[in-house]
């Protein structure tokens, strides 16, 4: 099993990274206020445009700490990491899969299979936690509608077809989201998903969420030696970690959307933590960010039970598993790639 390192987020935009030693040192108007040991760290993620030194991201490069750089507002800017620690047949195998459409469509619809599942799930127990603050009836049939998808999705020849039907019970979950908020009504209310640029808190919300997921996927598809760039439902673009996009679709609902639902539900973030556009945009200003990801932090270390290996572990590590059983599948150790489904 492999130990999930420390990640370093700077959300500050006046500060600056240099390298000491071994240690990050954390500038602000060119004097010191923080040293972090290099050994403590395995990815940097900077979300301000000062940047960092040339001999820190060396550094970093040398001993394969990752360094993501996102925009203040949470778009993904890019990615550092060092040279591959994968083996190169590995490589060479994801190549040719993805390259497949038959064998790419196998682990594509284990993935949305997935996928389909968590958000069935979430909206299951809704109706048995909360029967009389929602509208059961109508998540019921939802929820009904979703396994009617899961069925065919088993039976899917191509990848349109199966893009199709994600596409449908994506409507069909999102359709259902606002119910889900049982709290701040008046300031969190959510009508469609809307991406770039995201149109009110809710949507601001799981777009930087999802930005956080997507850096931890990609990190952990890395770190067992395979290609985030190299995908097998999302298509290859330059720039566009398309395994990383694949894999989190598995935890999109069971752990971002949840984790969404709940800052909202329990009152840890509210209004005053946006910046509202004239255009109609609304990110999330800094003390916002930092409130995530505090947040986002203590739930990657909440502990569950692995669905397929059956063993405690924390949220956090949940990528990486997957990631290494992902790995596994493609070196032939296992018949089909387990995707994560949890109930």
């Amino acid at each position: 099993m492999r130990k999930i390192g420390n990640t370093l987020y700077i959300t500050l935009p006046d500060v600056y990274l240099s390298l000491d030693g071994e240690n990050v040192v954390i500038l602000n108007q060119q004097k010191p206020i923080k040293r972090i040991p290099l050994h403590n760290l395995s990815s940097i993620v900077m979300f301000n445009y000062l940047g960092i030194s040339p001999a820190l991201m060396g550094k970093c490069i040398e001993q394969n700490i990752a360094l993501s750089f996102i925009s203040p507002s949470g778009y993904f800017l890019g990615r550092i990491i060092g040279e591959s620690q994968g083996n190169v047949l590995l490589r060479k195998k994801q190549v040719q899969v993805s390259d497949n459409l038959q064998q790419s469509l196998l682990i594509a619809k284990n993935i949305i299979l997935a996928k389909v599942f968590n958000c069935k799930w979430i909206l299951e127990r809704a109706i048995r936690d909360y029967p009389l603050r929602i509208d059961s009836a109508r998540i019921k049939s939802t929820s009904q509608r979703l396994s009617e998808i899961l069925n065919s999705i088993e039976k899917v020849q191509s990848h349109d077809e199966l893009r199709g039907l994600e596409g449908t019970a994506a409507r069909l979950y999102f359709n259902e989201f606002d119910e889900l908020i049982l709290k701040q009504k008046e300031e969190f209310s959510f009508t469609i998903r809307t991406r770039r640029p995201p149109l009110d808190k809710v949507n601001a919300l799981l777009s930087f969420v999802y930005t956080l997921l997507s850096h931890d996927c990609a990190s952990a598809l890395e770190s067992v030696g395979l290609d985030s760039y190299i995908g097998f439902f999302h298509t290859d673009r330059p720039g566009r970690v398309s395994l990383a996009l694949d894999l989190m679709e598995e935890f999109r609902a069971c752990l971002a959307d949840r984790f969404v639902l709940s800052l909202i539900n329990r009152k840890e973030i509210d209004k005053d933590d946006f910046m509202n556009y004239e255009n109609g945009t609304v990110y999330l200003n800094d003390e916002g960010r930092k409130k995530v990801i505090q947040a986002w932090q203590i739930k990657k270390n909440e502990e569950l039970t692995h669905p397929y290996l059956l063993e405690k572990i924390n949220w956090g590590l949940v990528p990486y598993l997957q990631a290494q059983l992902l790995s596994r599948y493609l070196r032939g150790d296992l018949d089909a790639y387990p995707p994560f489904l949890w109930k």
